[in-house]
């Protein structure tokens, strides 16, 4: 029997365009001020949906691949992740249309060939494992640019 999981949050919002607010993850406690961004006439004060799609990807991504790299024991020192979010305008109309990946891999200096074509891989397959990735899938495009670097 499947089992659902929840995960609640509270947004606090006042004004418009110009107005602010803070977005809550009830569980956690964690709380990050929310704004409308400049290039839509906002303030710019606080994160945005836009930047905690983005966020969201770039964290699961993170997750996903460490626990991958752990189970797997592969070789892997360090991982910083970039993400990009694109949203393409056009009139009044907004789009989410692309998130671009770019996690930044250290892996240990005595790595073998095969560990590193290992670590590529999943590098790619930690997108598809991943659960934001995969309910965003279809409507915005998921983009991964691995780099792999030997300490």
């Amino acid at each position: 029997m499947a089992h659902v999981h929840e995960y609640p949050v509270t947004v606090q919002w006042s004004g418009g365009r110009e107005g602010s607010g803070s977005v809550t993850a009830d569980k956690s406690g964690v709380a990050n001020p929310l704004g409308v961004p400049a290039e839509f006439q906002g303030t710019g004060a606080g994160t945005n949906p836009e930047e905690l799609l983005a966020s969201a990807v770039a964290g699961c991504y993170s997750i996903t691949f460490g626990i991958i790299a752990a189970n797997q024991k592969l070789p892997v020192t360090n991982l910083e992740v970039k993400a990009v979010g694109e949203v393409e305008q056009s009139g009044a109309s907004f789009t989410y249309k692309k998130i671009t990946i770019r996690p930044r891999i250290t892996v240990a200096a005595d790595a073998t060939d095969e560990q590193i074509a290992k670590i590529e891989d999943m590098s790619h397959k930690a997108d598809a494992y991943c659960i934001i990735t995969n309910a965003v899938r279809g409507k915005v495009e998921i983009a991964v640019e691995q780099e792999i670097i030997r300490s």
